[in-house]
């Protein structure tokens, strides 16, 4: 692969990774707003607008883009994924996909009215991302191990 390609894909890859991770932690957000609507409320239905055109708009398919492009790099020869940073990054962006879906499962309960959960869960969720973020971004430029 020439070094041309190879840094266009990684841009695109490094583009679709924010976009992810910024639905990832504003999504949760949205939950704590919602947890305080009442249901069939105009605050409600609105946040169940934004919530659904934030996972499927952008959430989703920059999670396919940064899975696709970053597969792409792997055919890459020089990339090493014999290291062992490379499986606990591995692991961590699965890890975000868990979430992801966890995400759309806790976005159909609030779109049937069916959420059971309380703001403090959403809170707590929120962090998540965030530390699995930290640990994959140090994982890639640090390569402790």
């Amino acid at each position: 692969m020439s070094q041309d390609v190879y840094l266009w894909l990684k841009a695109c890859h490094i583009i679709a990774v924010i976009a992810w991770l910024a639905g990832l932690l504003y999504l949760p957000r949205l939950f704590v707003y919602h947890c305080d609507a009442e249901p069939g409320s105009k605050r409600s239905e609105m946040l169940k607008v934004m919530e659904r055109r934030l996972l499927r708009a952008i959430m989703t398919p920059a999670m396919i883009g940064a899975f696709v492009f970053g597969a792409a790099l792997l055919i890459e020869p020089r990339f090493e994924t014999a290291d062992g940073w490379f499986h606990v990054k591995l692991a961590s962006v699965l890890a975000l996909a868990v979430l992801h879906g966890l995400m759309a499962r806790w976005r159909k309960g609030f779109a049937a009215d069916r959420n059971t959960r309380s703001q403090r869960f959403y809170r707590i969720a929120n962090e998540a991302p965030a530390v699995l973020m930290i640990a994959i971004v140090i994982l890639v430029v640090v390569k402790p191990f």
